[in-house]
């Protein structure tokens, strides 16, 4: 792998993984009370849980287009958001956190494996590379975990 690319792979690792200048996924979602995964605070549209389960379907569907053209993405929008009376229990709730961890990590592993072109175009798709999709994911998560913090502020469940 050339220096240059080990720097980009390593940069979008850390975006990716760690949120750099934001808060990560992992401090985002920590110690959230199950009573208040579900809860909408007044004049929002969504709750923590629709928030974290919608970044887990996005950040899927994302790498599924990435691993080939075989895959088809959930319509838009009704199956990227869960129903706002969803019931979700701790089971459920740990599930959703850590299929984000697994898809992310796998994510990760297309990144830095040397094989993948981060430039190339992806043969089937309308023009996007691995590094279009990598930036994406970074932008789409970090803009939500924004929400859920916001949401955990109305909610007074923020340590600051």
């Amino acid at each position: 792998m050339s220096k240059d690319k080990a720097t980009i792979v390593t940069e979008l690792v850390n975006l990716i993984g760690h949120g750099s200048a934001h808060a990560s996924f992992e401090d985002t979602v920590k110690g959230v009370p199950m009573d208040l995964l579900t809860k909408i605070p007044e004049n929002l549209p969504y709750s923590i849980w629709q928030l974290t389960e919608h970044i887990r379907i996005t950040q899927w569907d994302m790498l599924e287009f990435c691993k080939g053209p075989g895959h088809q993405s959930p319509k838009w929008p009704d199956e990227y958001w869960p129903s706002a009376d969803e019931k979700v229990d701790q089971k459920k709730w740990e599930s959703t956190l850590a299929a984000v961890r697994a898809d992310r990590e796998e994510f990760i592993g297309l990144l830095k494996d040397e094989k993948n072109d981060l430039f190339a175009e992806f043969p089937y798709g309308d023009g996007q590379s691995l590094l279009h999709e990598a930036l994406q994911l970074a932008d789409h998560t970090s803009y939500h975990l924004g929400e859920i913090i916001v949401v955990r502020r109305l909610l007074k469940n923020w340590k600051s």
